[in-house]
Protein backbone atom coordinates (compact mmCIF):
# COMPACT_ATOMS: atom_id res chain seq x y z
CA UNK A 1 0.00 0.00 0.00
CA UNK A 2 1.60 3.43 -0.73
CA UNK A 3 2.24 6.35 1.37
CA UNK A 4 -0.13 8.49 0.48
CA UNK A 5 -3.45 6.11 1.10
CA UNK A 6 -2.00 5.43 4.17
CA UNK A 7 -1.28 8.80 5.14
CA UNK A 8 -5.36 9.54 4.17
CA UNK A 9 -5.92 7.00 6.67
CA UNK A 10 -4.95 8.75 9.16
CA UNK A 11 -7.77 11.67 8.16
CA UNK A 12 -10.79 8.82 7.77
CA UNK A 13 -10.59 8.10 11.54
CA UNK A 14 -11.50 11.36 12.99
CA UNK A 15 -14.52 11.22 10.71
CA UNK A 16 -15.49 7.62 11.13
CA UNK A 17 -15.32 8.44 14.97
CA UNK A 18 -17.83 11.17 14.42
CA UNK A 19 -20.03 8.89 12.50
CA UNK A 20 -20.69 6.95 15.29
CA UNK A 21 -23.38 6.68 18.10
CA UNK A 22 -22.15 8.34 21.53
CA UNK A 23 -23.87 6.52 24.47
CA UNK A 24 -24.36 8.47 27.33
CA UNK A 25 -23.65 6.60 31.18
CA UNK A 26 -27.04 6.31 31.68
CA UNK A 27 -27.75 4.42 28.79
CA UNK A 28 -29.15 1.00 28.98
CA UNK A 29 -26.93 -1.98 27.38
CA UNK A 30 -28.39 -5.52 26.52
CA UNK A 31 -25.58 -8.12 27.47
CA UNK A 32 -25.65 -9.12 24.02
CA UNK A 33 -24.56 -5.17 22.24
CA UNK A 34 -21.87 -5.13 25.48
CA UNK A 35 -20.49 -8.48 24.43
CA UNK A 36 -20.05 -7.13 20.83
CA UNK A 37 -18.83 -3.93 22.58
CA UNK A 38 -16.15 -5.29 24.55
CA UNK A 39 -15.05 -7.76 21.89
CA UNK A 40 -14.70 -4.41 19.48
CA UNK A 41 -12.57 -2.87 22.35
CA UNK A 42 -10.22 -5.58 22.73
CA UNK A 43 -9.95 -5.81 19.12
CA UNK A 44 -9.05 -2.10 19.09
CA UNK A 45 -6.07 -3.35 22.10
CA UNK A 46 -4.77 -5.77 19.59
CA UNK A 47 -4.82 -3.23 17.15
CA UNK A 48 -2.65 -0.75 18.55
CA UNK A 49 -0.38 -3.34 19.86
CA UNK A 50 0.15 -4.50 16.45
CA UNK A 51 0.75 -0.45 15.34
CA UNK A 52 3.53 -0.25 18.44
CA UNK A 53 5.27 -3.17 17.09
CA UNK A 54 5.39 -1.91 13.53
CA UNK A 55 6.79 1.30 14.90
CA UNK A 56 9.97 -0.58 16.05
CA UNK A 57 10.24 -2.44 12.88
CA UNK A 58 9.99 0.81 11.14
CA UNK A 59 12.47 2.50 13.52
CA UNK A 60 14.94 -0.29 12.54
CA UNK A 61 14.42 0.08 8.70
CA UNK A 62 12.62 -3.48 8.86
CA UNK A 63 10.30 -3.24 5.38
CA UNK A 64 7.57 -5.39 6.87
CA UNK A 65 7.04 -2.56 9.80
CA UNK A 66 5.26 -0.15 7.12
CA UNK A 67 3.16 -3.42 6.12
CA UNK A 68 2.14 -4.31 9.66
CA UNK A 69 1.28 -0.83 10.02
CA UNK A 70 -0.84 -0.67 7.84
CA UNK A 71 -2.82 -3.82 8.48
CA UNK A 72 -3.23 -2.29 11.76
CA UNK A 73 -4.67 0.76 10.69
CA UNK A 74 -6.99 -1.24 8.37
CA UNK A 75 -8.63 -2.68 11.56
CA UNK A 76 -8.82 -0.05 13.58
CA UNK A 77 -10.96 1.71 10.79
CA UNK A 78 -13.02 -2.20 10.76
CA UNK A 79 -13.70 -1.94 14.53
CA UNK A 80 -14.99 1.92 14.06
CA UNK A 81 -17.18 0.95 11.35
CA UNK A 82 -19.06 -1.72 13.28
CA UNK A 83 -18.95 0.77 16.39
CA UNK A 84 -21.24 2.85 14.05
CA UNK A 85 -23.29 0.02 13.92
CA UNK A 86 -24.27 -1.07 17.48
CA UNK A 87 -26.30 0.80 19.47
CA UNK A 88 -24.60 2.14 22.81
CA UNK A 89 -20.59 1.61 21.48
CA UNK A 90 -19.50 5.07 22.83
CA UNK A 91 -16.02 6.19 21.04
CA UNK A 92 -14.42 7.48 23.97
CA UNK A 93 -11.96 4.40 24.62
CA UNK A 94 -11.66 4.13 20.69
CA UNK A 95 -10.82 8.03 20.14
CA UNK A 96 -7.92 7.54 23.60
CA UNK A 97 -6.49 4.41 21.46
CA UNK A 98 -6.20 6.88 18.30
CA UNK A 99 -4.96 9.82 19.48
CA UNK A 100 -1.80 7.26 21.27
CA UNK A 101 -1.29 6.54 17.54
CA UNK A 102 -1.54 10.13 15.95
CA UNK A 103 1.30 11.24 18.86
CA UNK A 104 3.67 7.72 17.93
CA UNK A 105 4.08 9.48 14.11
CA UNK A 106 4.41 6.25 12.26
CA UNK A 107 4.89 8.54 9.28
CA UNK A 108 7.32 10.80 10.27
CA UNK A 109 9.57 7.76 11.12
CA UNK A 110 8.88 6.07 7.88
CA UNK A 111 9.28 9.04 6.08
CA UNK A 112 6.41 11.25 5.54
CA UNK A 113 7.13 14.36 6.80
CA UNK A 114 4.33 15.57 9.46
CA UNK A 115 3.87 18.46 12.04
CA UNK A 116 6.47 17.72 15.28
CA UNK A 117 5.10 17.62 19.22
CA UNK A 118 7.28 19.84 21.99
CA UNK A 119 9.54 17.72 23.76
CA UNK A 120 9.76 20.04 26.35
CA UNK A 121 10.45 18.62 29.89
CA UNK A 122 10.18 21.75 31.94
CA UNK A 123 8.12 24.69 31.34
CA UNK A 124 9.74 27.82 33.37
CA UNK A 125 7.91 30.34 31.09
CA UNK A 126 10.69 31.07 29.14
CA UNK A 127 11.93 29.41 25.72
CA UNK A 128 15.47 28.31 25.90
CA UNK A 129 18.03 27.35 23.41
CA UNK A 130 18.51 23.79 22.77
CA UNK A 131 21.19 23.66 20.81
CA UNK A 132 22.39 22.01 17.73
CA UNK A 133 21.51 18.28 19.49
CA UNK A 134 20.74 15.40 16.89
CA UNK A 135 17.20 14.02 16.89
CA UNK A 136 19.23 10.53 17.01
CA UNK A 137 21.05 11.01 20.22
CA UNK A 138 18.77 13.25 22.55
CA UNK A 139 16.63 12.13 25.43
CA UNK A 140 15.06 15.09 25.35
CA UNK A 141 11.24 12.85 24.81
CA UNK A 142 11.22 11.06 27.64
CA UNK A 143 7.58 12.69 28.58
CA UNK A 144 5.63 9.48 29.43
CA UNK A 145 5.40 5.99 28.78
CA UNK A 146 3.22 7.00 25.85
CA UNK A 147 5.99 8.64 24.02
CA UNK A 148 7.27 6.56 21.40
CA UNK A 149 9.38 8.74 19.79
CA UNK A 150 12.35 8.29 22.78
CA UNK A 151 12.62 4.30 21.62
CA UNK A 152 13.42 4.90 18.18
CA UNK A 153 16.23 7.08 19.54
CA UNK A 154 17.38 4.90 21.85
CA UNK A 155 17.86 1.99 19.01
CA UNK A 156 19.95 4.24 17.34
CA UNK A 157 22.29 5.15 20.47
CA UNK A 158 24.56 2.23 20.71
CA UNK A 159 25.95 3.49 24.17
CA UNK A 160 22.01 3.72 25.42
CA UNK A 161 21.69 0.06 24.09
CA UNK A 162 24.25 -1.23 25.96
CA UNK A 163 23.10 0.64 29.10
CA UNK A 164 19.74 -1.38 28.55
CA UNK A 165 21.85 -4.73 27.64
CA UNK A 166 23.27 -4.14 31.13
CA UNK A 167 20.92 -3.62 33.49
CA UNK A 168 18.82 -6.42 31.85
CA UNK A 169 22.05 -8.58 32.06
CA UNK A 170 24.56 -8.80 35.20
CA UNK A 171 22.51 -5.77 36.67
CA UNK A 172 19.25 -6.68 36.70
CA UNK A 173 19.11 -7.71 40.58
CA UNK A 174 19.87 -4.39 41.32
CA UNK A 175 17.28 -2.65 38.77
CA UNK A 176 14.30 -5.26 40.17
CA UNK A 177 15.87 -4.24 43.51
CA UNK A 178 16.15 -0.32 42.74
CA UNK A 179 13.00 -0.66 41.84
CA UNK A 180 11.52 -2.28 44.85
CA UNK A 181 13.07 -0.04 47.19
CA UNK A 182 11.70 3.06 45.38
CA UNK A 183 8.07 1.68 45.37
CA UNK A 184 7.75 2.36 49.19
CA UNK A 185 9.92 5.75 48.71
CA UNK A 186 7.91 6.80 45.97
CA UNK A 187 4.86 9.30 47.79
CA UNK A 188 7.85 11.00 49.16
CA UNK A 189 10.27 11.42 46.33
CA UNK A 190 8.27 11.87 42.89
CA UNK A 191 6.25 14.74 44.14
CA UNK A 192 9.26 17.02 43.33
CA UNK A 193 9.83 15.61 40.43
CA UNK A 194 6.19 16.21 39.32
CA UNK A 195 5.91 19.97 40.48
CA UNK A 196 8.57 20.94 38.17
CA UNK A 197 7.59 18.71 35.40
CA UNK A 198 10.31 16.56 35.13
CA UNK A 199 9.88 13.22 34.33
CA UNK A 200 9.61 10.83 37.39
CA UNK A 201 11.52 8.14 35.46
CA UNK A 202 14.48 10.22 35.25
CA UNK A 203 14.30 10.36 39.21
CA UNK A 204 14.35 6.42 38.94
CA UNK A 205 17.17 6.16 36.59
CA UNK A 206 19.57 8.48 38.74
CA UNK A 207 18.40 6.55 42.07
CA UNK A 208 19.20 3.05 40.69
CA UNK A 209 22.66 4.33 39.69
CA UNK A 210 23.43 6.21 42.60
CA UNK A 211 22.44 3.64 45.26
CA UNK A 212 20.12 1.26 44.17
CA UNK A 213 17.43 2.37 46.24
CA UNK A 214 19.11 2.10 49.66
CA UNK A 215 18.91 5.46 51.24
CA UNK A 216 22.16 5.00 53.37
CA UNK A 217 24.60 4.55 50.72
CA UNK A 218 27.89 6.61 50.69
CA UNK A 219 30.62 6.58 48.63
CA UNK A 220 34.68 7.05 48.64
CA UNK A 221 34.36 10.67 47.82
CA UNK A 222 31.69 11.51 50.45
CA UNK A 223 28.77 11.65 48.12
CA UNK A 224 25.53 10.09 50.29
CA UNK A 225 22.38 9.24 49.88
CA UNK A 226 19.70 8.11 48.15
CA UNK A 227 20.61 10.49 45.52
CA UNK A 228 24.54 10.72 46.25
CA UNK A 229 24.93 14.80 47.06
CA UNK A 230 28.50 15.37 47.85
CA UNK A 231 28.55 17.94 51.24
CA UNK A 232 29.33 21.06 49.60
CA UNK A 233 26.66 20.93 46.85
CA UNK A 234 23.82 19.36 49.60
CA UNK A 235 24.61 22.35 51.46
CA UNK A 236 23.73 24.72 48.54
CA UNK A 237 20.61 22.88 48.40
CA UNK A 238 19.37 23.05 51.69
CA UNK A 239 20.97 19.09 52.56
CA UNK A 240 23.39 18.82 55.56
CA UNK A 241 23.02 18.34 58.91
CA UNK A 242 20.23 19.16 60.98
CA UNK A 243 21.56 19.98 64.46
CA UNK A 244 20.43 17.03 65.55
CA UNK A 245 23.42 14.61 64.74
CA UNK A 246 21.10 13.34 61.17
CA UNK A 247 22.45 14.42 57.84
CA UNK A 248 19.28 15.24 56.10
CA UNK A 249 21.10 13.90 52.84
CA UNK A 250 19.77 10.76 53.73
CA UNK A 251 16.50 12.18 53.78
CA UNK A 252 14.44 10.42 50.63
CA UNK A 253 11.99 13.31 50.39
CA UNK A 254 14.44 16.42 50.74
CA UNK A 255 16.72 14.39 48.51
CA UNK A 256 14.57 14.24 46.10
CA UNK A 257 13.67 18.16 46.40
CA UNK A 258 17.07 18.70 46.37
CA UNK A 259 17.60 16.98 42.77
CA UNK A 260 14.66 18.82 41.34
CA UNK A 261 15.92 21.94 41.99
CA UNK A 262 19.26 21.37 40.83
CA UNK A 263 18.13 19.85 37.79
CA UNK A 264 15.90 22.66 36.88
CA UNK A 265 19.07 24.99 37.57
CA UNK A 266 20.92 22.61 34.64
CA UNK A 267 17.93 23.50 32.07
CA UNK A 268 18.33 27.37 33.06
CA UNK A 269 21.95 26.99 32.11
CA UNK A 270 21.90 23.94 29.11
CA UNK A 271 18.31 24.33 27.79
CA UNK A 272 16.43 21.15 26.86
CA UNK A 273 19.50 18.95 26.66
CA UNK A 274 19.39 16.07 29.24
CA UNK A 275 22.08 13.92 29.25
CA UNK A 276 24.62 17.69 29.65
CA UNK A 277 22.22 17.73 32.98
CA UNK A 278 23.08 14.23 34.10
CA UNK A 279 26.79 15.17 33.00
CA UNK A 280 26.55 17.68 35.02
CA UNK A 281 24.85 15.44 37.84
CA UNK A 282 28.07 13.18 38.04
CA UNK A 283 30.89 15.01 36.90
CA UNK A 284 30.09 18.33 38.00
CA UNK A 285 28.07 21.38 37.07
CA UNK A 286 30.82 23.81 36.22
CA UNK A 287 32.69 21.26 33.77
CA UNK A 288 29.22 21.02 31.87
CA UNK A 289 28.46 24.82 31.73
CA UNK A 290 32.23 25.39 30.20
CA UNK A 291 32.11 22.52 27.60
CA UNK A 292 28.32 23.80 26.83
CA UNK A 293 29.44 27.37 26.05
CA UNK A 294 32.64 26.19 24.86
CA UNK A 295 31.05 23.71 22.28
CA UNK A 296 28.10 26.03 21.62
CA UNK A 297 25.52 23.60 23.06
CA UNK A 298 26.41 20.76 21.17
CA UNK A 299 25.13 16.93 22.23
CA UNK A 300 26.67 15.32 24.80
CA UNK A 301 26.84 12.44 21.98
CA UNK A 302 29.76 15.01 19.99
CA UNK A 303 32.98 13.27 20.08
CA UNK A 304 34.53 16.53 20.94
CA UNK A 305 31.65 17.16 24.22
CA UNK A 306 32.45 13.79 25.21
CA UNK A 307 35.95 13.91 25.17
CA UNK A 308 35.61 16.39 27.79
CA UNK A 309 33.75 14.24 30.88
CA UNK A 310 35.65 11.33 32.22
CA UNK A 311 35.27 7.77 31.86
CA UNK A 312 32.87 7.52 35.15
CA UNK A 313 30.44 9.81 33.76
CA UNK A 314 30.35 8.69 29.66
CA UNK A 315 29.33 5.58 31.18
CA UNK A 316 27.18 7.36 33.98
CA UNK A 317 24.60 9.29 31.37
CA UNK A 318 23.55 6.34 29.11
CA UNK A 319 23.31 4.19 32.33
CA UNK A 320 20.47 7.26 33.78
CA UNK A 321 19.44 7.38 30.54
CA UNK A 322 18.84 3.57 29.90
CA UNK A 323 17.19 2.72 33.67
CA UNK A 324 14.68 5.67 32.95
CA UNK A 325 13.63 4.07 29.80
CA UNK A 326 13.36 0.28 31.56
CA UNK A 327 11.10 2.19 33.93
CA UNK A 328 8.77 2.98 31.71
CA UNK A 329 8.70 0.50 29.02
CA UNK A 330 9.80 -2.72 31.04
CA UNK A 331 7.10 -5.39 29.59
CA UNK A 332 9.20 -4.86 25.84
CA UNK A 333 12.05 -6.14 27.31
CA UNK A 334 10.72 -9.08 29.22
CA UNK A 335 11.13 -7.39 32.62
CA UNK A 336 8.91 -7.78 35.40
CA UNK A 337 9.03 -5.34 38.07
CA UNK A 338 7.51 -7.28 41.02
CA UNK A 339 4.94 -5.41 42.92
CA UNK A 340 4.82 -4.50 46.70
CA UNK A 341 2.52 -2.98 49.29
CA UNK A 342 3.62 -0.12 49.57
CA UNK A 343 0.45 1.74 51.23
CA UNK A 344 1.73 3.87 54.44
CA UNK A 345 1.04 3.55 57.84
CA UNK A 346 3.26 4.57 61.19
CA UNK A 347 3.86 1.86 64.07
CA UNK A 348 3.80 3.66 67.57
CA UNK A 349 6.18 1.75 69.85
CA UNK A 350 5.05 0.19 72.61
CA UNK A 351 8.28 -0.21 74.07
CA UNK A 352 12.40 0.78 73.27
CA UNK A 353 13.34 -1.35 70.25
CA UNK A 354 15.95 -0.93 67.60
CA UNK A 355 15.13 -1.38 63.86
CA UNK A 356 17.77 -4.61 64.34
CA UNK A 357 14.92 -6.30 66.66
CA UNK A 358 12.05 -5.05 64.43
CA UNK A 359 13.21 -6.57 61.26
CA UNK A 360 13.67 -9.97 63.26
CA UNK A 361 10.29 -9.73 65.18
CA UNK A 362 8.30 -8.72 61.79
CA UNK A 363 10.05 -11.65 60.16
CA UNK A 364 9.59 -11.67 56.10
CA UNK A 365 5.78 -10.99 56.22
CA UNK A 366 5.47 -12.61 52.24
CA UNK A 367 8.63 -10.24 51.14
CA UNK A 368 11.66 -11.95 49.96
CA UNK A 369 13.90 -9.79 52.03
CA UNK A 370 12.01 -8.89 55.16
CA UNK A 371 11.64 -5.61 55.94
CA UNK A 372 14.97 -3.96 56.99
CA UNK A 373 15.26 -2.17 54.05
CA UNK A 374 12.06 -0.23 54.16
CA UNK A 375 12.36 0.70 57.81
CA UNK A 376 15.72 1.94 57.14
CA UNK A 377 14.84 4.07 54.31
CA UNK A 378 11.53 5.37 55.23
CA UNK A 379 12.96 6.31 59.26
CA UNK A 380 16.85 7.33 57.87
CA UNK A 381 17.34 9.16 60.93
CA UNK A 382 17.80 6.23 63.07
CA UNK A 383 20.96 3.78 62.99
CA UNK A 384 19.70 0.07 62.54
CA UNK A 385 21.22 -0.56 66.03
CA UNK A 386 20.34 2.47 68.02
CA UNK A 387 17.65 1.88 70.98
CA UNK A 388 14.37 4.06 69.82
CA UNK A 389 12.25 5.41 73.08
CA UNK A 390 8.99 3.69 73.36
CA UNK A 391 6.03 6.19 71.64
CA UNK A 392 8.12 7.06 69.14
CA UNK A 393 6.07 6.92 65.43
CA UNK A 394 8.21 5.37 62.62
CA UNK A 395 6.75 5.50 59.24
CA UNK A 396 6.00 2.18 57.95
CA UNK A 397 3.20 0.26 55.56
CA UNK A 398 -0.09 -1.30 56.29
CA UNK A 399 1.21 -4.85 56.00
CA UNK A 400 4.47 -4.19 58.53
CA UNK A 401 1.77 -2.14 61.06
CA UNK A 402 -0.36 -5.21 61.63
CA UNK A 403 2.90 -7.47 61.78
CA UNK A 404 3.81 -5.16 64.69
CA UNK A 405 0.62 -5.71 66.31
CA UNK A 406 0.74 -9.31 65.67
CA UNK A 407 4.54 -10.36 66.51
CA UNK A 408 6.50 -7.57 68.38
CA UNK A 409 4.72 -6.00 71.22
CA UNK A 410 4.29 -9.27 73.38
CA UNK A 411 4.74 -13.01 72.68
CA UNK A 412 7.79 -15.46 72.58
CA UNK A 413 8.57 -14.14 68.75
CA UNK A 414 8.84 -10.38 70.42
CA UNK A 415 10.78 -11.80 73.38
CA UNK A 416 13.09 -13.85 70.84
CA UNK A 417 13.78 -10.88 68.86
CA UNK A 418 15.38 -9.07 72.25
CA UNK A 419 17.55 -11.70 73.20
CA UNK A 420 19.54 -11.94 69.63
CA UNK A 421 19.56 -8.31 69.95
CA UNK A 422 20.74 -7.83 73.32
CA UNK A 423 23.46 -11.00 73.19
CA UNK A 424 27.05 -9.82 73.74
CA UNK A 425 29.49 -12.09 71.36
CA UNK A 426 32.34 -11.41 73.89
CA UNK A 427 30.60 -13.17 76.78
CA UNK A 428 30.98 -16.64 74.68
CA UNK A 429 34.51 -17.19 75.68
CA UNK A 430 34.82 -18.98 78.85
CA UNK A 431 38.50 -18.96 80.88
CA UNK A 432 39.50 -21.77 82.62
CA UNK A 433 42.72 -22.28 84.93
CA UNK A 434 45.22 -24.59 85.32
CA UNK A 435 44.73 -27.99 83.83
CA UNK A 436 45.35 -31.71 85.98
CA UNK A 437 45.49 -35.31 84.28
CA UNK A 438 43.35 -37.46 86.25
CA UNK A 439 43.23 -41.38 86.45
CA UNK A 440 40.05 -42.77 87.62
CA UNK A 441 39.49 -46.24 89.16
CA UNK A 442 39.01 -47.81 85.91
CA UNK A 443 42.17 -47.06 84.46
CA UNK A 444 40.79 -44.47 82.71
CA UNK A 445 42.63 -41.12 82.21
CA UNK A 446 40.85 -37.38 81.93
CA UNK A 447 41.72 -33.91 81.57
CA UNK A 448 40.61 -32.06 84.33
CA UNK A 449 40.42 -28.36 85.56
CA UNK A 450 42.53 -27.90 88.97
CA UNK A 451 39.95 -27.38 91.86
CA UNK A 452 40.61 -23.89 93.01
CA UNK A 453 41.60 -22.86 96.81
CA UNK A 454 38.83 -22.20 98.75
CA UNK A 455 38.62 -18.24 99.36
CA UNK A 456 39.29 -17.33 103.27
CA UNK A 457 35.96 -16.21 104.61
CA UNK A 458 35.70 -12.00 104.24
CA UNK A 459 33.27 -9.37 104.83
CA UNK A 460 31.23 -8.80 101.97
CA UNK A 461 32.50 -5.76 100.15
CA UNK A 462 30.07 -2.61 99.25
CA UNK A 463 28.89 -3.31 95.92
CA UNK A 464 31.31 -0.94 92.81
CA UNK A 465 30.09 2.26 91.64
CA UNK A 466 29.11 2.05 88.27
CA UNK A 467 32.19 2.81 86.09
CA UNK A 468 31.66 6.44 84.44
CA UNK A 469 34.30 5.67 81.52
CA UNK A 470 35.28 3.29 79.70
CA UNK A 471 39.11 2.83 77.34
CA UNK A 472 37.77 1.33 74.08
CA UNK A 473 39.72 -2.10 73.55
CA UNK A 474 40.98 -3.34 69.97
CA UNK A 475 37.53 -4.44 68.36
CA UNK A 476 34.68 -2.82 70.25
CA UNK A 477 32.02 -0.78 68.78
CA UNK A 478 29.98 2.13 70.17
CA UNK A 479 27.18 -0.80 69.90
CA UNK A 480 28.99 -3.23 71.45
CA UNK A 481 29.98 -0.46 74.36
CA UNK A 482 26.31 0.62 74.69
CA UNK A 483 25.02 -2.96 75.21
CA UNK A 484 27.37 -3.97 77.66
CA UNK A 485 26.71 -0.84 79.81
CA UNK A 486 22.98 -0.50 79.22
CA UNK A 487 23.18 2.74 77.03
CA UNK A 488 21.32 4.85 75.10
CA UNK A 489 23.70 5.07 71.70
CA UNK A 490 23.14 8.46 70.86
CA UNK A 491 23.21 9.77 74.21
CA UNK A 492 26.59 7.97 74.16
CA UNK A 493 27.56 9.08 71.03
CA UNK A 494 26.69 12.83 71.50
CA UNK A 495 28.63 12.71 75.10
CA UNK A 496 31.56 12.11 73.10
CA UNK A 497 31.26 13.96 70.26
CA UNK A 498 30.80 10.70 67.93
CA UNK A 499 28.98 11.59 64.38
CA UNK A 500 26.42 9.70 62.66
CA UNK A 501 26.57 7.11 60.85
CA UNK A 502 29.79 5.22 61.03
CA UNK A 503 30.40 6.35 64.94
CA UNK A 504 34.24 5.72 64.69
CA UNK A 505 36.49 4.52 67.94
CA UNK A 506 39.95 4.90 68.17
CA UNK A 507 41.70 1.74 70.38
CA UNK A 508 42.67 3.32 73.75
CA UNK A 509 40.59 5.97 73.82
CA UNK A 510 38.34 7.40 76.70
CA UNK A 511 34.77 7.28 76.69
CA UNK A 512 32.33 9.15 79.14
CA UNK A 513 29.52 6.73 79.99
CA UNK A 514 26.50 8.90 80.15
CA UNK A 515 23.17 7.91 79.24
CA UNK A 516 24.08 4.32 80.99
CA UNK A 517 21.99 2.75 83.95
Amino acid sequence: MSLPSRAARWWLLPVLLASCVIATPAQAQSRRAQAAIDALNQRMALAETRYREALVKIGNADPAGLDESNAALEDMEDVLVECGRIKGCGTGDLLASYKRLLKAQADAAAGVVEPDGDDTLVDDGGDLPTGDVPDAATAASLLAAEDRRFLERVQMNPAVQAGIRRWLTDMRVALITSHENYQYMQHMMSPAFKRRGLPEALLFGILAKESNGRVHSRSRAGAAGPLQFMPATGSRLGLGPDGRGFDTRYDPRASADAAAVYLGERYAELGNNIELWLAAYNGGEGRARRVYREFGGRSFWDPDVNNEFPPETRDYVPMVIAAAWLYLHPKEYGLTFPKVDARTATITLQRPASIYELTICLGNGGTRDGYMRVLRNLNPQYEAESWIPAGTRLNATVRMAGLYERWCTRGPRSELARQLVDSDPSTAIVRVGAMQTVTAPDGSVATMPVPAAPAPAATPAPAPAAPRSHRVARGETLVSISQRYACDTKVLAAANDLKAPRYLLRQGQKLRLEGCR
